[in-house]
């Protein structure tokens, strides 16, 4: 079985991970600041178009390929171009990888390898680019410290090839012909592997077997028909070779029983792959919708990885990469939450790791383990910039906290867009959310990159801090005071909301100073914003009260406009606090009374 995963650690930032960090320096819209990817079982690049997340994909591809698509084009380089007197060291395209070794890989020499203190071995390589077409590649030497200026560790890029992952790239818009013939390649060669899988298991008995001795009865019968035509061109060559060479003999071994599978054609042509109803109309690959299609093609490349020899289930396996522009493209909302279960599922036979490109909150899911979500930016002047912003390592999220997340994605798919950018608001409930989203609708503009997070209790805004914690960048907190006590059935008792007051409050101080607003409704969002307790439906009864009265709306627009960074002041009924002292000064007037 596949080793189990072990913590991750900054030191080991991904334990097994085969792949475990990608360097890219002025590649494309990437420029001489490095943009660094930390690398985990699954790793989701998120960023508005056009900022750059198909680039890293591709630079990842562009070293682990030896043949053309290992070329850089013109296009890659900064601004297309190259100025005459060529380009400084520090403007060279530069990709570097690091590379966790797996159990069957050849190691290379010691000087190559960095053994962490998880035992892992890494070996890191980094390839530079001084013109269109092949690379210069060097490796880190460990025992000199830096990079060699003459040697890679694995010498030849076959044998280099074979010692790291394998890769799978599916692009989001792949002519539908060439997709269509490499899904039924993909099937065709799952399909002889498993006949060779049953052969194994059922012996010389199998029909298969048979075949094959039939076969290589068949080839040793026309070689000895040959033979006599085979020696005589033989004898031939040997002649005109020993005038040059003397004392040297030629023989000439057809090998008529090595690889006979290759000798057989399990089909007669090339296969067709039909889909459609079972019942109805079933029509060609090329014909069926893109959604289909490229959730065929990842699908038929896990089903082939794992079925290969050793079906998957061992450590020694060759891992494997996939990379996947855009999953959710053309899927219905239903296929795209089963299209995200798979994919999250892939690594967990241990040999996986899959880096996706999204735009979709659906496929980022904050309670898994193996996850590191990275937000791609481009700055001002256009270049790009890619900082890791959630590893759950890092936000020490709690069993508890997991699950509560794990709700809230249930109720709420859309939770994730935060990751996506803008101004992120906080927000207790459903009231709060309903109230604000109908000022937001009035005006777009003013509120455009804000986004309001409903958490559905305080103890989830505790486990959504220690996750926007990690983005040091601005984001609101708004939510009920409460009070100390409530009334329970023999008398005051203590209230469990309170206590998580001084909880949100300790975990916003360890955010970059300035960063975050926290702020508290007295002592609820329906008596701050309306002067009274909301009966009924209260997300109804909000949205209809901020709608149809005039000074209601008045009041949560400068609410929203303080938490979103627009104005310096809490509007009447609300009270930005940084001391818990404040907040019981605040409340004390809204404290239940004993019989």
């Amino acid at each position: 079985m596949a080793p189990k995963k072990q913590a991750a650690t900054d030191d080991a930032v991904a334990p097994r991970a085969r792949m475990h960090k990608l360097t890219i320096r002025n590649f494309r819209a990437i420029g001489k600041q490095p943009v660094v990817i930390e690398l985990d079982d699954i790793v989701v690049l998120v960023g508005a178009n056009n900022t750059g997340k198909s680039s890293i994909l591709r630079a990842y591809e562009l070293v682990m390929d030896a043949g053309k698509k290992g070329e850089m084009a013109i296009e890659d380089f900064p601004g297309g171009t190259i100025p005459a007197g060529g380009l400084s060291a520090d403007e060279l395209p530069t990709i570097e990888l690091e590379t966790v070794l797996y159990a069957e890989s050849k190691p290379p020499a010691n000087k190559w390898i960095e053994t962490k203190a998880n035992g892992d071995q890494h070996v890191r390589e980094r390839w530079t680019w001084r013109a269109p077409g092949k690379p210069d590649k060097r490796g880190f030497n460990v025992e000199a410290g830096d990079w060699d200026p003459d040697h890679g560790p694995w010498g030849a890029a076959q044998v280099a090839q074979v010692n790291r992952p394998a890769i799978h790239r599916i692009e989001a818009f792949d002519d539908p012909k060439k997709q269509a013939e490499d899904i039924i390649g993909l099937l065709v060669e799952a399909t002889k592997q498993r006949v060779r899988e049953l052969t194994e298991e059922q012996g010389t008995d199998s029909a298969y077997a048979k075949l094959l001795l039939g076969v290589a009865e068949l080839q040793r019968t026309v070689a000895k028909e040959a033979l006599e035509a085979v020696e005589s061109v033989r004898d031939e060559l040997g002649k005109a070779m020993a005038s040059v060479f003397p004392n040297y003999s030629i023989t000439l071994d057809a090998r008529p029983e090595n690889d006979l599978n290759k000798a057989i054609s399990l089909f007669k042509a090339s296969p067709t792959l039909k889909m459609g109803p079972a019942d109805g109309h079933q029509s060609d690959l090329e014909r069926q919708g893109s959604g289909t299609r490229r959730t065929l093609m990842w699908n038929a490349l896990r089903i082939i990885a794992d079925h290969k020899e050793g079906k998957g289930d061992k450590a020694t396996d060759r891992p494997n990469v996939l990379l996947l522009d855009e999953p959710e493209l053309c899927l219905h909302p239903s296929a795209v939450r089963d299209a995200c279960g798979v994919l999250y599922s892939l690594p967990d036979g241990g040999t996986w790791q899959v880096m996706v490109t999204t735009h979709s909150p659906a496929f980022i899911d904050l309670s898994r383990d193996n996850t590191s979500i990275v937000r791609v930016e481009r700055a001002e002047n256009g270049v790009i910039s890619g900082t890791t912003i959630f590893r759950p390592s890092r936000a020490q999220l709690s069993t508890d906290d997991k699950e509560r997340l794990k709700l809230l994605n249930m109720y709420d798919p859309y939770v994730a867009e935060f990751f996506f950018g803008g101004r992120t608001v906080i927000v207790e409930g459903d009231t709060e959310y309903a109230a604000f989203k109908e000022v937001m609708a009035e005006y777009p503009e003013k509120f455009r990159n804000v986004h309001v997070i409903r958490a559905r209790g305080k103890y989830t805004i505790l486990a959504l801090c220690k996750i926007l914690n990690q983005f040091n960048c601005p984001y609101a907190v708004l939510h009920d005071a409460d009070t100390r006590q409530i009334k329970g059935k023999k008398g005051l008792v203590a209230n469990p909301a309170w206590a998580a007051n001084q909880q949100i409050l300790d975990e916003i101080s360890k955010a970059p100073k300035g960063t975050v607003r926290l702020a508290a409704s007295l002592y609820t969002f329906e008596v701050a914003m309306f002067g009274e307790l909301v009966s009924g439906e209260k997300p109804y009864a909000a949205w209809l009260r901020v709608r149809e009265d005039g000074e209601a709306k008045k009041s949560v627009i400068a609410l929203l406009d303080y938490l979103a960074g627009n104005a310096e002041q809490c509007p009447e009924g609300v009270l930005a606090w940084t001391d818990l002292a404040e907040l019981t000064a605040a409340t004390a007037k809204y404290e239940p009374v004993g019989d």
